[in-house]
């Protein structure tokens, strides 16, 4: 099992218990605090710590459908963005921005990020753009849940809900599923600050909260707890919660904010473990990047709230404490926003530098002495298949390779059925393990893309690419072991090939190879005209093994036992470069299901 798995399986059962023992705990750490006044009223503790976490449970629900929807509606264009849009740093950036916007987490573009760089996709300056543009795309959920509208939450779930029940069309379905998705997110919001109206009285919560004018102290407590739930956006959410009910001052949620930038890194971290060096680095980048901007921005946090407050929406009509908790979670919103915007146009143009500072911090691994490389590389990286789409590309890829070898040993196949010895084909049936390794890691890769939430035509995609890795395992079980089998017979029998046999038996074998050839490349690129192309080479391999067996046979009474058993030899070989096309053939009518189904897909994007 991956390590980034192992590690969040372990994470996994105690990061709830862990985030309900720091919240159920805060009041009374609170109580512990010296009491501003003599005798407190008691409070409905156990009300407000339900309330509280049942508004945060329902506001990472809804934050984690919305989430699943756009990544739905948008997976295949998310997929030509990361494909198209990061050659250089600025288009990588505005790449990053745009793909967080959709999943709604920083983390998970930058483990997007480390995957394709561990698959080989993209090197290190790219991977810079996209992660230093993908706090930008972070800020998107700030600005949604500083919306004073929870008034309408309801009105959102109960439209978003009619949508996704009744809707006739796919992505009529995923865009109530989105606002549905939307509208938990804002009675969420709504729940946790009805949970916290009663401290509004409480000396000792507000002495707590005074302490959080300490900017390092916020921001310690923010990175924390952000590295417990994984979600910066559940930190934010919070804080604009907090801002709301007047507890806490501008500078105070900008420095808890900044705090969850610094937590949001430890994701990013997990999924680099046992990663290659280039993906560390990029994991890495993320850290530098939010930690550096948070040294350099904490000195200017007064300076910075000066400046939100010129340029947020003002609240007239309301006075002192009410309208600064009308004002202050939009300041929060747009310092949170500036923050990121500024940074990633201060850090963009230094991408070059930064990538040899990485380089610098952590060098290549130096190989060890006398070991052996790795045969199997694989690409199917498991922090792809938070997007199926990409994870879908990855087993394009990784087909492509097991093409390659499947090539590679028919080519070997017509020397070595015909001419090699025993021992040579031992060493060629070995080479088929590799082969089933690739198989039995593919198939594992699809059955968990298979437990994703997958539209129509991605499962029909999936389930194409099954029959692809289907062929191609046939394909390498005919060489290995049928082909095998026939050079044993020849040996057996000690059966020598005449040289017209030879000729034409190469001659079939050539166009076997090159069908086999046309065909891996037009599955590697969804090539619908390479994979016609193989199918109308069936019509000139039919012809001429029909054409030659026809004429042995007529000839095979006039001759003796030796001329049967050489026919045998050709007979059988011929028999299994035909089975070898015709699975060549099932791949190129795969191709043009696939190719049919990426216009269908291409169609509806464009609305037609």
């Amino acid at each position: 099992m991956d390590q980034l798995q192992r590690i969040n399986r372990c994470l996994s059962p105690w990061r709830m218990p862990l985030m309900l023992l720091g919240l159920i705990a805060w009041p009374w750490l609170a109580a512990a605090a010296p009491p501003l006044v003599a005798e407190q009223s008691a409070l409905p503790w156990s009300h407000m710590a339900m309330q509280l976490l049942g508004g945060l449970a329902i506001f990472l629900f809804g934050l984690e459908m919305m989430a699943s929807s756009l990544k739905k509606v948008a997976g295949d264009r998310m997929r030509l963005v990361l494909k198209r849009l990061t050659s250089n740093r600025i288009t990588g950036a505005i790449t990053g921005a745009l793909v967080t916007s959709i999943v709604q987490s920083s983390s998970i573009t930058t483990v997007l990020v480390v995957g394709f760089i561990s698959a080989g996709l993209m090197n290190m300056t790219q991977a810079l753009g996209v992660i230093f543009g993908a706090n930008v795309g972070t800020t998107i959920t700030a600005q949604i849940i500083a919306f004073q509208v929870t008034t309408y939450a309801y009105l959102m779930v109960a439209i978003g809900f009619l949508f996704q029940s009744i809707g006739r069309r796919e992505s009529c379905r995923y865009y109530g599923t989105m606002v549905l998705g939307l509208g938990l997110i804002f009675l969420g919001m709504a729940s946790m600050s009805d949970a916290m109206v009663p401290l509004r009285d409480y000396p000792p919560f507000l002495q707590l909260m005074i302490q959080m004018e300490s900017i390092w102290l916020a921001v310690a407590l923010a990175a924390l707890f952000t590295a417990l739930v994984q979600s910066s956006s559940a930190t934010t959410a919070i804080v604009i919660v907090l801002a709301g009910q007047g507890f806490i001052t501008l500078s105070a949620g900008i420095a808890l904010a900044f705090g969850a930038n610094v937590g949001t890194c430890i994701t990013a971290l997990l999924a680099a473990i046992g990663k290659p060096r280039e993906a560390v680095r990029a994991a890495m980048a993320h850290v530098l990047f939010n930690l550096l901007g948070v040294m350099i921005w904490i000195a200017w946090i007064d300076q910075l709230a000066q400046f939100v407050i010129q340029i947020s929406p003002v609240a007239e009509g309301l006075q002192g404490a009410a309208r600064l908790a009308a004002e202050t979670p939009r300041q929060v919103a747009n310092a949170h926003t500036l923050f990121n915007v500024i940074n990633t146009l201060l850090f963009l143009p230094f991408t070059a530098l930064i990538a040899r500072l990485l380089m610098f911090l952590l060098p290549e691994r130096s190989a060890p002495q006398q070991l052996e490389e790795p045969r199997y590389r694989p690409y199917l990286e498991e922090n792809l298949l938070v997007t199926p789409s990409l994870a879908m590309d990855a087993v394009l890829r990784e087909l492509k390779g097991m093409g390659m070898r499947c090539g590679l040993m028919l080519n070997d196949s017509f020397q070595i059925s015909l001419h090699g010895d025993r021992e040579a084909l031992r060493q060629f049936k070995q080479r088929d393990e590799e082969i089933d390794l690739i198989y039995e890691a593919v198939m594992g890769y699809l059955g968990k893309i298979s437990e994703a939430g997958l539209t129509r035509r991605q499962t029909e995609k999936m389930l194409l690419l099954t029959s692809a890795v289907d062929s191609l395992e046939n394909i390498g079980d005919v060489l290995e072991t049928s082909l095998v089998r026939v050079g044993k017979r020849r040996l057996k029998a000690d059966v020598h090939i005449l040289p017209e046999s030879e000729l034409f038996l190469r001659e079939v074998h050539g166009v076997v190879l090159e069908g086999m050839q046309m065909a891996v490349m037009s599955l590697s690129h969804c090539d619908r005209d390479l994979a016609e192309r193989v199918i109308a080479l069936e019509h000139t391999l039919d012809e001429r093994v029909g054409n030659r067996m026809a004429t042995q046979l007529v000839n095979l009474s006039h001759e003796d036992e030796e001329a049967m058993a050489r026919y045998t030899v050709e007979r059988d070989t011929l028999e299994k470069f035909r089975r070898i096309f015709s699975f060549c053939k099932a791949l190129a009518r795969l191709v043009e299901d696939l190719a049919e189904l990426d216009e269908e897909s291409k169609s509806h994007r464009e609305g037609r």
